[in-house]
């Protein structure tokens, strides 16, 4: 059995990646810019806002002193779509539970920004359960760097041969292959209640 579970909020616990397009598209749109769908699915999700805006000024001449102007106005779209549409589901209320009831420590690693994942795992009524939260503002080089889940693995003082992560991105998933540990992915927040990851990592294990 697992020692520890890690999971991945965008895409796993809150179902955000598209809050997060959104959000930023918002913000770009004043400035003539705009980050298609196609090149979000395959390039830019997953990655921090910063991240993207460093891209974006390197690939399409974002004046690099609106960074802080558009990280703002991102983040306080972000807050208003997710006081909409962040709300607790009951398929990870029972997993989560069922998890801390068997003793297995549980943490979550977002490149989100810590006060975007506070308030999001808040109104997801998650948080209770997290031990243990890291975000882009915690490590020095985020996702698809190893950095956030070798951290985490310390906090809990587990091995990574003992965690299983499970992520929905290609950099986190990255991220958690380099670091040493076990993962689980998964497509979107349906795929992360107690029937589906029981079958998962059961068919991992048996590997």
């Amino acid at each position: 059995m697992y020692k520890a579970v890690i999971f991945d909020m965008d895409g796993v616990l809150i179902d955000a990646r598209d809050w997060h397009f959104n959000a930023l598209n918002q913000a770009l749109e004043p400035f003539g810019l705009e980050i298609s769908r196609f090149e979000h699915e395959n390039r830019f999700n997953g990655l921090s806002t910063k991240t993207k805006l460093n891209m974006l000024s390197e690939e399409k001449g974002l004046p690099r002193e609106m960074h802080e102007a558009i990280f703002n106005i991102k983040q306080d779209r972000t807050f208003r779509i997710a006081s909409e549409k962040c709300y607790p589901r009951i398929e990870h209320q029972i997993l989560l539970a069922r998890l801390a009831k068997l003793g297995i420590k549980l943490a979550v690693y977002t490149n989100s920004i810590r006060e975007t994942a506070k308030y999001m795992l808040d109104r997801a009524n998650v948080s209770k359960y997290i031990e243990v939260l890291v975000t882009n503002q915690d490590v020095k080089k985020q996702k698809p760097d190893p950095e956030g889940y070798s951290l985490i693995c310390n906090k809990l003082n587990v091995i990574p041969a003992d965690v299983l992560v499970i992520e929905d991105g290609k950099y986190g998933i990255e991220a958690a292959t380099k670091a040493g540990c076990n993962v689980l992915a998964v497509s979107s927040p349906d795929d992360v209640n107690i029937d589906i990851l029981s079958a998962k990592i059961n068919e991992l294990l048996s590997l």
